[in-house]
């Protein structure tokens, strides 16, 4: 990837002190594994700068850091999506009637469907992400995993619902097994506002 010299990432700050069933202990702890990936991505982009600088750009220890790259940068930003769309104020329940809650009836028959589908890769082992992405091109909803933050994302396609279920995410509110838990904690808290705004473009910086 082309570099340039430009400010550096700041992480982001988010107010989610009181969630349900996500511990203030654990949002502490996961804000701090967010800085790294922050810092990080800021590092590496320094490293390869310079190296690009010194017309280095055809070794090793570039190309190793180009590929090591991806990895910090998306780990930083699926933890603001992630982050963003949860709410300390109870979440809400997606409506049928609403664009979001038309386009999952549109790409999987209703909202309920949808659901099992997205909690069911959730909850598929391993660590990893669940996210719902809308295909710009036809309007369709869908639903992957990703694996090692870089693994899995589809080329153009829009992140709409983005859930973390690598074990920091959890591990101390629950035991790996009741990771199912989680995944419920995580739907009591989805903020539909902020994913209906992702849906319809409409959506506000994160953070």
């Amino acid at each position: 990837m082309a570099l340039l010299t430009l400010s550096p990432y700041k992480a982001k700050e988010f107010p989610l002190s009181g969630l349900q069933g996500i511990s203030d202990h654990t949002l502490e702890i996961h804000f701090g594994l967010y800085a790294g990936y922050v810092k990080n991505t800021n590092l590496l982009t320094e490293q390869l700068v310079d190296l690009s600088g010194k017309g280095q750009a055809a070794t090793p220890t570039y190309h190793e850091l180009t590929r090591r790259l991806p990895f910090e940068y998306n780990g930083m930003v699926l933890h603001e999506w992630y982050f963003d769309n949860l709410t300390r104020d109870g979440g809400g329940e997606i409506s049928s009637s609403s664009p979001l809650g038309r386009a999952l009836g549109e790409s999987f028959g209703d909202i309920e469907t949808w659901k099992r589908d997205f909690t069911a890769i959730g909850g598929m082992r391993g660590v990893g992400w669940a996210v719902t992405y809308l295909d710009p091109a036809t309007g369709r909803l869908s639903n992957h995993w990703i694996t090692l933050h870089q693994d899995g994302n589809i080329a153009g396609f829009k992140p709409v619902v983005v859930m973390d279920v690598w074990e920091h995410a959890f591990l101390l509110d629950y035991k790996p097994a009741e990771r199912p838990k989680y995944i419920e904690a995580f739907m009591a808290n989805l903020s539909a506002a902020t994913c209906e705004a992702r849906l319809t473009g409409q959506e506000r910086p994160v953070g």
